[in-house]
């Protein structure tokens, strides 16, 4: 990666958005929003949980992300039978009699942990600790993952019968939460006539796994002002009930507000959103791009909420 400046290089991540998404395009037809959503969290070097209901290509999506990424891929089927061992791999005797560690499915640059509610919590827990400390301890030792390192979760948000859902402290590892709707008439129309004849889809690699770490790296280095870093503070501190920055709405409708980690996250989100669109530093308007990814998942809404269906992004759109 010999770009002769910063500026050079946010231009070229800024480039590569545009092919990756024109290459995704080929196969995924509409989800603009989902895979943009995807491409930042990659960038910053966050994990997405993808929400939605059954058939809308959740799996497809995350392949295709792979396949034009040019990084190694693996689907993990999260059922109410599955072991962490299962995820993280275990010691096996070989032929000489000694013990040797047989690496899971989780040693990948890019992991799809499908349906991941449908696990208990012993089993969600191996998967959020490699989220979480990138390396996996089996035995006593430690194996690192490899780099870059990204996991992508979905879970259905119906059928909750025989679910597990992740306790709030467990979804905050995650940095987005991306929800999938229905495709639009026109759209569903072109994914049927796709889907439904022969033709075959040669995808290109766009990205190395290389300039991914060299890309996460720029992400950092990409300056922001005050009042835009301010901006995304006092955002998340207002979801916080009961404190001095509170608004009467998250008192009345909020039993639990985020924590540092989103001002962190909302901060490098808006900071990725504004280079893959060409700019050299994020404005408010960057932070309120992504901020619903950021906050959706890390507020909890009380009865009263639920009540009178107030929903979280309700919430999220008034303290913007």
């Amino acid at each position: 990666m010999n770009y002769k400046s910063d500026v050079e290089a946010v231009d070229a991540l800024a480039q590569a958005y545009k092919d990756l998404t024109a290459e995704i395009g080929k196969v995924i037809v509409g989800q603009q929003q989902v895979v943009k959503g995807v491409i930042i969290s990659l960038f910053s070097n966050g994990h997405s949980l993808l929400v939605g209901v059954p058939g809308l290509a959740k799996t497809l999506l995350v392949s295709t992300i792979a396949e034009v990424l040019d990084l190694e891929f693996k689907r993990i089927q999260f059922t109410p039978d599955l072991m962490p061992s299962d995820i993280t791999g275990s010691e096996i005797l070989d032929d000489s009699k000694k013990f040797k560690f047989n690496k899971g499915p989780i040693f990948s640059n890019i992991v799809l942990a499908d349906e991941i509610n449908r696990t208990p919590p012993k089993t969600q827990a191996a998967l959020l600790e490699a989220m979480q400390e990138r390396s996996v301890t089996v035995s006593g030792d430690r194996h690192l993952l490899p780099s870059p390192f990204f996991v992508l979760a979905t879970q259905n948000p119906i059928e909750q019968e025989g679910t597990y859902p992740l306790p709030e402290a467990q979804l905050d590892r995650f940095m987005f939460n991306i929800p999938l709707d229905y495709p639009s008439y026109q759209e569903e129309i072109t994914v049927v006539k796709n889907t439904t004849s022969d033709n075959k889809v040669e995808l290109k690699n766009i990205v190395s796994g290389e300039q991914i770490l060299y890309f996460q790296k720029l992400i950092r280095k990409i300056p922001i002002s005050d009042n835009v870093l301010e901006y995304a503070v006092s955002l998340a501190s207002k979801t916080r009930p009961g404190t001095d920055m509170a608004t009467g709405d998250v008192n009345n409708y909020i039993s639990w507000g985020a924590g540092p980690r989103a001002s962190q996250y909302l901060v490098l989100g808006a900071k990725c959103h504004a280079a893959i669109n060409g700019k050299y530093s994020p404005d408010i308007e960057d932070v309120q791009a992504i901020a619903k990814y950021v906050l959706r998942h890390r507020i909890v809404r009380n009865y009263k909420a639920e009540a009178e269906g107030i929903t979280e992004e309700n919430v999220i759109e008034k303290l913007m």
